[in-house]
C-alpha cells in the first residue's frame, strides 16, 4: 500500500510528561528519515538489542523507507519531538490474516527520555486511531528480559494476556477503553498536570528578563518584590545594558546567568518575547510566565504571535502562565515566592486563586489581606495560551497547603475536562467561582424548542451545579463565601439559629435565610427553657433569639452556647447592634470563644457597629466571619449548605443501559449525512428508529401516504388517534396545523389527512398516525450542542407552552443516575409529577431512565446536533415520548475526550 502524506489534523498535539516537560506528539512522514536514523544513531546497543531482537548499530535504507511511509490506516507511526528533535517513534502494523481487527505494535524511546512516559502516551494516541480504523487488539513481540515493555501495558491499564515460544513473549490485550484503562489514563493526566505547574509555583530559581533599574516599571517591581519577598532561591535580574538591578548584579541574556534558572519571568516588548523563549530554551529553563502583553488580545496578528509562543515554548518542554498576566505567587514558607508586581504583599494562607484578569488580580490580593483572608499560590493565567484552569485545579487537588479553590473565570477551554477534575476536587476542597458575563446574550436561534431555550448561561449552571463548584456573581460574594470556607465547618442541614440583641434585626435575617432557602425553625423546648433561665423576661426565646438591648457579652457568648447544642440546629448567625452600654470588641470575643466550642456547626456575625468591608472576628478562640448586613451572611451561609449538600449525595454513576444498539444507531445516522452532508432534520420513522436503538419509549408510530392508508391503519391501532405530518422538516407542527388530536373514526380520519394535506401541500410528507397516550403531565426532554461544553440535556415542563413557560432545566454530559434523579426535581412544574393535589404520581424512575438513554445516545452520537422529544407524557404507566425530533450535522472531532493532550 502506497504512503500517504496527509492526515487529520486531531492526530497532531501537544502532550505533557510525566516529570512535568512538554512533547509534540503527531504522525510519521517520510521527510523524517534523517531525524529516524539520528534517533537510532543514539539509542543505546540495550535499548536496539529489546527493540529488534539484534544488534543494528544503522538501519538499512528499505527499514528507514517502511518506517517512516505509511498508510495512516493499515500500517501508522506516530513520533514524539522535543527540541526539534525525534525523542520516541511507536507503530502498529494490521495483521494481514485473519479478520483484520489484530495489529503488531512496537516503541522505541530516546535512552535520554526514557521514564518520562513517552511510551505509555504514544501508545494511548495509538490506540485511538487503531479502533478508529476497526482494530481493537495489539499484540507485541518481546524479550522476556523486557520488563519495561511489559510495564507500558500494565501502567496504561490495559489487560493483557502473554505467551512465550521460541525464547519471545508475546502479549496479546485489547485496545477498547474500559474503566480502568480511563482511569489510569486520568491518573497519569493529572500526576502530570500537577508537576508541569509545580515547576512554575515552587522553582528553585527564578530570572525576571526585563527587570528594569527604575522604580515603578514593571520588570522591576517584579524583581523587587521577589526580593523582599524573601524568596528562598537566587533571584537573577537579566537586563540588556544594566550591570545591576536593585543593588543584585544584572546579566545581558539569561543564557549568561552562570547558574541554573528554573523559572523565567519574562517582561520584554512582545516582538521581542520569541527570541528571549529561544535564550530559555538554550539554558534548559523549565517553566515561563510571560508578563507581556500585545499577543491574542490585540488582534489577528497577536493571536499567531501568541500560537507561535506556545508552538516554541512546548517544542523546548517549557510550560507557560500567560502572556498578558501579571504573574504567580507561592506563599509557602519553602517557597515564599511573590512574582507579581502587586502593591501590596500576599498574605500567607491556605485559599488558592486564579484569575483571568491581572487588574482584577491584583485588587483581589489586596482585598484579600484587608479582610484577613490568607493564599496559598495565587495564578493570573491571563490569556491562558498554555496553563488553563484545569492545570491548576490538578495540582491544587493535591497541594497539602489549599483547602479552599477560589476562580475567576472568563472562558472555559475544555469544559468536559473540567467537569471531571472538578467533580473529583469539590469532594475534598470547596471550589468557588465568578463566571463573568451572566446573561443569556448569544442565544442560539430558535430551530427547536431546546434550541430556544437554552443559552450559554445554562451551560454553564449546569456545569458548576454537577460538579459542585460554587458560583457567585460578584467578587464580594466570593469573599463572603471565603471567609465562611476558611473559617467554619461545613454545615449538616439548612437549619439556622438567629441570636441577637434587637429583634428588628433578627426578623431581617430570618427573612434572608428563609428567602435563600434556608429554614429557621423554632428552638427545641429544653433549649427555650434553658435561655429563659439566664435571659430577661423581656427575651424572645423561640428563634429568632433576641436577647434585648440590655444584652452583656457574658449573655451572648452563654446564648450562643445554648442554641448551638440544640439538635434542630445546623448553623448560627449572630446579630449585634451597638447600645451604649456594651462594646463590640467584647461581644465578638464572647461569640468567637462560644463558637469554638460549637464542633462542626458554623457561626456568622453580623455586626452592624462595623463600617466599611468587614473583617473576620478573631479577638476568640476561633473566627468568625463577619458581615455589614444580614443578607450577606444569608446569601454566603446558603452557598455553603448548598455544597454541603452537594458532598453528601452520592457520586452518581453512569448505569449499564439494557436494549442499546449502538451500531444500528450509527448506521442509521452515517446513511442520513451521506445523503445530506450538510445534515437535515430526520423524517418521523427515522427519528423513532433511532430512539428505539437505544431503547427510548416512543408512541407506537405508522408513516401513511393516503387518507385512505391513514383511516385504515387508525383502525388496527384502535381509536381515538392523532394525525401528524409525515416531514421531518417540519419543526413547530402545532404551529402551522400540521396535528390533528383525539381522532374517533375513520372518517374523521380520512378527512384530517385531507384538511392537512390541502393546508400543506407536498410539505406535508405523508402523515403519521399514533395512539392517543394515556394521560399525565407533560414534560420536555431535548438535547442541543452548545459550541464550547457540547451537549446539553434539557429536563422541563412541556406541550404547547413550552417556550412560553419556560420551566427547564440543564445537565452537562455525561449524564448520570445521580444527575437525572435531581433534573427531573430541578423544575417549577416538577411537582406534577408527584401526585400533586390528589392526581396519581407518575412513574418517576422510568422517566429517570429515559433521560439516561437520551444522554447515552448524544453522546455515542455527536453527531445528534439536536433533539426534542415534547411532549413526554409521564403516567402513573411508565414515560412515553410522542413527538420526536432530531437533527443531525457532521460533528467536530473532540479529541480531548479520548486522550491525554494540551489545547
Amino acid at each position: 500500500m502506497s504512503a500517504r502524506s496527509d492526515y487529520p489534523a486531531e492526530w497532531e498535539c501537544d502532550v505533557v510528561l510525566t516529570d512535568g516537560g512538554t512533547a509534540h506528539v503527531r504522525p510519521i512522514r517520510p521527510e523524517d528519515a534523517n531525524a529516524l536514523v539520528a534517533l537510532h544513531a543514539r539509542l543505546s546497543q540495550e535499548t536496539i538489542y529489546l527493540r529488534f531482537f539484534t544488534p543494528r548499530p544503522v538501519l538499512s535504507a528499505r527499514e528507514v523507507e517502511r518506517f517512516t511511509q505509511v498508510d495512516y490506516d493499515d500500517r501508522m507511526g506516530l513520533i514524539a519531538e522535543l527540541d526539534d528533535e525525534m525523542v520516541a517513534v511507536a507503530r502498529y502494523d494490521r495483521n494481514p490474516g485473519g479478520d483484520g481487527t489484530e495489529a503488531e505494535v512496537a516503541f522505541t524511546v530516546d535512552d535520554a527520555h526514557q521514564g518520562r512516559g513517552l511510551g505509555t502516551i504514544l501508545l494511548e494516541h495509538l490506540a485511538v486511531i487503531a479502533r478508529a480504523h476497526g482494530i481493537t487488539r495489539f499484540v507485541a513481540d518481546t524479550l522476556p528480559q523486557n520488563r519495561r515493555m511489559r510495564d507500558l501495558f500494565h501502567a496504561a491499564g490495559f489487560q493483557d494476556a502473554a505467551s512465550f515460544a521460541d525464547g519471545v513473549v508475546r502479549v496479546v490485550f485489547p485496545i477498547e477503553p474500559t474503566e480502568t484503562s480511563e482511569g489510569a489514563m486520568h491518573d497519569r493526566e493529572r500526576s502530570a498536570a500537577a508537576r508541569s505547574v509545580e515547576r512554575l509555583l515552587r522553582p528553585r530559581s527564578i530570572a525576571v528578563i526585563g527587570a528594569g533599574r527604575r522604580r515603578g516599571t514593571i520588570g522591576h517591581e517584579i524583581f523587587r518584590n521577589l526580593l523582599e519577598g524573601d524568596f528562598a532561591g537566587p533571584v537573577y535580574p537579566v537586563h540588556p545594558t544594566a550591570a545591576h538591578v536593585a543593588s543584585v548584579r544584572a546579566y545581558p541574556t539569561v543564557i549568561d546567568v552562570p547558574d541554573d534558572v528554573e523559572l523565567a519571568v519574562i517582561v520584554v516588548p512582545a516582538a521581542h518575547v520569541l527570541e528571549v523563549v529561544e535564550q530559555c530554551a538554550e539554558k534548559r529553563v523549565r517553566g515561563l510566565v510571560v508578563i507581556s502583553a500585545g499577543f491574542a488580545e490585540t488582534g489577528p496578528d497577536g493571536e499567531a504571535a501568541e500560537r507561535e509562543l506556545v508552538r516554541r515554548a512546548r517544542g523546548h518542554g517549557m510550560r507557560m502562565v500567560g502572556p498578558n498576566c501579571m504573574g504567580v505567587v507561592n506563599t509557602a514558607p519553602t517557597v515564599s515566592m511573590n512574582a507579581t508586581f502587586a502593591p501590596v504583599p500576599p498574605r500567607a494562607g491556605r485559599m488558592a486563586f486564579s484569575s483571568q484578569s491581572g487588574a482584577l488580580g491584583i485588587a483581589v490580593l489586596e482585598q484579600a489581606s484587608r479582610l484577613g483572608l490568607g493564599v496559598s499560590t495565587f495564578v493570573s493565567v491571563g490569556n491562558k495560551a498554555d496553563v488553563s484552569t484545569n492545570d491548576l485545579l490538578q495540582y491544587w487537588e493535591g497541594d497539602e497547603g489549599t483547602d479552599v479553590v477560589l476562580l475567576y473565570v472568563e472562558s472555559f477551554g475544555n469544559p468536559r475536562s473540567f467537569s471531571r477534575i472538578a467533580r473529583r476536587l469539590s469532594r475534598r476542597k470547596p471550589i468557588v467561582a465568578v463566571k463573568s458575563g451572566r446573561s443569556d446574550a448569544g442565544t442560539r436561534a430558535a430551530t427547536s424548542h431546546t434550541a430556544a431555550l437554552a443559552s450559554p448561561e445554562a451551560a454553564v449552571d449546569a456545569l458548576f451545579r454537577q460538579t459542585g463548584v460554587i458560583r457567585v456573581d460578584t467578587l464580594e460574594q466570593l469573599f463572603d463565601v471565603a471567609q465562611v470556607l476558611a473559617h467554619q465547618p461545613l454545615p449538616h442541614g439548612r437549619r439556622v439559629a438567629i441570636v441577637g440583641n434587637a429583634g428588628g434585626p433578627g426578623i431581617l435575617a430570618a427573612d434572608a435565610c428563609e428567602g435563600q432557602g434556608l429554614e429557621v425553625p423554632e428552638l427545641s423546648p429544653d433549649t427555650q427553657d434553658e435561655l429563659r433561665s439566664f435571659l430577661p423576661s423581656a427575651a424572645a426565646v423561640r428563634n429568632p433569639v433576641d436577647l434585648v438591648a440590655s444584652a452583656s457579652a457574658a449573655d451572648y457568648g452563654r446564648a450562643v452556647r445554648t442554641v448551638l447544642t440544640d439538635p434542630t440546629v445546623d448553623a448560627l448567625v449572630a446579630i449585634f447592634i451597638p447600645p451604649l452600654v456594651t462594646r463590640a470588641d467584647d461581644v465578638a470575643r464572647a461569640i468567637s470563644d462560644a463558637a469554638a466550642s460549637a464542633g462542626d456547626k458554623p457561626v456568622l456575625a453580623n455586626f452592624l457597629a462595623m463600617h466599611g468591608t468587614p473583617a473576620p472576628l478573631s479577638l476568640g478562640a476561633r473566627p468568625i466571619p463577619s458581615f455589614a448586613y444580614p443578607e450577606a451572611a444569608a446569601h454566603a451561609l446558603a452557598r455553603v449548605v448548598e455544597h454541603a449538600a452537594w458532598r453528601r449525595r452520592p457520586e452518581g454513576a453512569l448505569p449499564e443501559l439494557e436494549g442499546v444498539d449502538g451500531r444500528a444507531a450509527r448506521i442509521l445516522v452515517e446513511t442520513v449525512l451521506d445523503e445530506r452532508p450538510d445534515g437535515a432534520w430526520l423524517d418521523p420513522a427515522s427519528a423513532i428508529d433511532l430512539l428505539n436503538d437505544y431503547g427510548i419509549p416512543i408512541v407506537a408510530t405508522t408513516h401513511v401516504t393516503s387518507a385512505d392508508e391513514a383511516a385504515k391503519v387508525a383502525e388496527r391501532t384502535g381509536f381515538p388517534v392523532v394525525l401528524k405530518a409525515g416531514s421531518g422538516d417540519i419543526v413547530h407542527k402545532i404551529d402551522v396545523g400540521a396535528v390533528r388530536l383525539g381522532l374517533g373514526t375513520p372518517t374523521d380520519v380520512a378527512g384530517a389527512y385531507t384538511s392537512m394535506e390541502a393546508s400543506l401541500g407536498e410539505a406535508m410528507g405523508g402523515a403519521v398516525v399514533q395512539a392517543m397516550a394515556e394521560a399525565g403531565p407533560e414534560v420536555i426532554v431535548g438535547v442541543v450542542q452548545d459550541p464550547s461544553f457540547g451537549p446539553l440535556v434539557m429536563f422541563g415542563t412541556g406541550g404547547t407552552a413550552v417556550e412560553l413557560l419556560g420551566d427547564r432545566a440543564f445537565r452537562v454530559l455525561p449524564l448520570t443516575d445521580i444527575d437525572a434523579f435531581e433534573l427531573v426535581r430541578a423544575t417549577r412544574g416538577s411537582p406534577l409529577l408527584f401526585g400533586y393535589r390528589g392526581a396519581p404520581p407518575a412513574d418517576v424512575a422510568s422517566l429517570e431512565d429515559l433521560l439516561l438513554r437520551v444522554g447515552r445516545l448524544v453522546d455515542d452520537i455527536p453527531e445528534i446536533a439536536e433533539l426534542d422529544l415534547n411532549p413526554v407524557i409521564a403516567s402513573p404507566s411508565g414515560a412515553v415520548a410522542v413527538d420526536a425530533k432530531v437533527r443531525l450535522a457532521p460533528s467536530v472531532p473532540r479529541p480531548e475526550l479520548a486522550l491525554r493532550r494540551l489545547r
